[in-house]
């Protein structure tokens, strides 16, 4: 907690901030990031900081600790591509260096450091990230449509003869981990247990440190078996690399791309979904053929980045951007979602950006999402899967009525029902036709997921932080 005497981390108040001048910038100045209102309408918040403040902005994140809001598009760029200046390393932070940020703080998870390309710069962040790129580069596209197209049709089997399908929880939340786990390595049984274990561990609930050990669990099996039997995967491809990971880093980054890979792609698959039916305008052109499914992934991509911030930058110096000026140690969170909607660069939202892949949603310079690829090819394959297979799908509720759960980082479409002509026909792949892995054993743990409608931020997601944590810290 900052006591409420105390300016802005030691920062200059920000030209026309109500602090400005010889009045100190306190606590209650800022806005928080954090709690219903600011979850309910982020890209509100946005634009209201974006007013008072211009590029960067004060904020607060949970336990009031402050960091810097990029909002602008320019600057958004200047922090992702200098790391001589705004560093990944999360070590640099102030705030935890100085003992403020609590054991249970739910910041710690998304933050705390981890041996993986993610936190480190320089060499170090070569070495580590040239393995994994050169393994998720490795895949085939057009194997990877076989493994999409396989899973696709198993999921549309399962609700096709009933005429009616809830599209988040019955469609997008299973193909992206049932791709994954195939592209990993791991063996085909495991998918749907680590379906649920995934979205239950992100979600925060009181199982959480069950389902995280379920999928740690799962990888150190995949990970002793692809050492008697390599194979043409990213487990087999990790700890063969030149660079020479330990065997902690190939795990970490496996859990890394697993679940972020997972999360990225359901919230793509569910907004996409979502413009497709609720957009006349959009499925027009979609069916009309004046946009291609990639360019409507790409307006989605604009329009509703799958992560609207993420945290972050670390500054290595005093410094400035946008104006501000930046202490070092402070921590700078990525505005994803406020640099699309950047009037700069989009003076008007409504015009359709069929195309443009220059969207700050997978990030940019040397910490660039790596399998922002793989994300788009599961995306865009599964979607035409399921608009050829029920090309009458319509949406089963008025669009008003839809939910979204959100939190500091992002917002989640809760539901997506939709109807359709009944396809009793319709079967799954013969799994013969994909090769897959050997069958062995799952692990006999297998978490318990609390039924949809659970509370998004349960009490008990701080206790299963401070354990991750502690595990990442030693």
């Amino acid at each position: 907690m900052i006591p409420e005497e105390r300016t802005y981390n030691g920062a200059v108040p920000p030209p026309g901030c109500p602090a400005h001048g010889a009045t100190p910038l306190h606590q209650d100045d800022l806005r928080r990031l954090f709690g219903p209102e600011a979850e309910a309408d982020p890209a509100g918040l946005y634009e209201k900081l974006r007013a008072e403040h211009g590029e960067v902005a004060p904020v607060l994140l949970h336990g009031d600790l402050p960091a810097w809001l990029v909002l602008g598009y320019s600057a958004n760029l200047t922090a992702m591509r200098t790391p001589s200046r705004f560093s990944r390393d999360s070590r640099r932070w102030t705030e935890f260096r100085e003992g403020r940020v609590s054991p249970d703080s739910p910041v710690l998870p998304v933050i705390a450091w981890q041996p993986t390309c993610s936190f480190v710069d320089g060499e170090e962040h070569r070495r580590l990230r040239t393995a994994v790129t050169d393994g998720l580069n490795s895949f085939d596209r057009r194997g990877m449509r076989r493994y999409v197209t396989r899973f696709a049709d198993q999921l549309i089997a399962e609700f096709g003869a009933a005429g009616q399908v809830e599209l988040v929880s019955q469609f997008a939340e299973h193909l992206p981990m049932l791709v994954m786990t195939q592209l990993v390595g791991m063996p085909e049984e495991y998918g749907p247990r680590l379906v649920a274990a995934a979205r239950d561990l992100v979600r925060g609930t009181e199982t959480a440190v069950a389902s995280n050990e379920y999928v740690v669990e799962s990888l150190r099996r995949t990970m002793e078996r692809k050492r008697a039997d390599p194979g043409a995967d990213l487990v087999t491809r990790l700890m063969q690399h030149p660079s020479g990971l330990s065997e902690d880093e190939v795990l970490q980054h496996l859990r890394s791309v697993l679940l972020a890979a997972n999360e990225t792609t359901i919230n793509l698959i569910s907004e996409t979904l979502k413009m497709v039916l609720t957009d006349r305008r959009f499925r027009a052109h979609l069916s009309g053929g004046q946009m291609t499914l990639p360019d409507a992934l790409d307006q989605v991509l604009w329009d509703s980045p799958p992560f609207m911030l993420v945290p972050g930058r670390w500054a290595t110096g005093d410094t400035e951007l946008g104006g501000r000026h930046i202490k070092a140690g402070d921590m700078l969170l990525i505005g994803l979602a406020a640099g699309n909607a950047d009037p700069a660069v989009r003076p008007d939202l409504n015009k359709p950006l069929f195309g443009n892949r220059s969207h700050l949603a997978f990030g940019s310079g040397p910490h660039e999402c790596p399998g922002q690829e793989i994300g788009r090819a599961i995306a865009e394959t599964g979607i035409d899967i399921l608009l050829t297979r029920l090309p009458d799908l319509q949406l089963a509720v008025e669009e008003e009525d839809l939910d979204w759960r959100g939190n500091w980082m992002s917002r989640h479409l809760t539901g997506l029902p939709a109807r359709f002509t009944p396809r009793t026909a319709l079967q799954p792949q013969d799994p013969t036709t994909t090769a897959s892995a050997p069958v062995i054993s799952t692990p006999a743990f297998a978490p318990h997921v609390p039924a949809e409608g659970a509370p998004a931020v349960p009490a008990q997601r701080r206790g299963w932080w401070a354990n991750l944590t502690a595990k990442l810290r030693g």
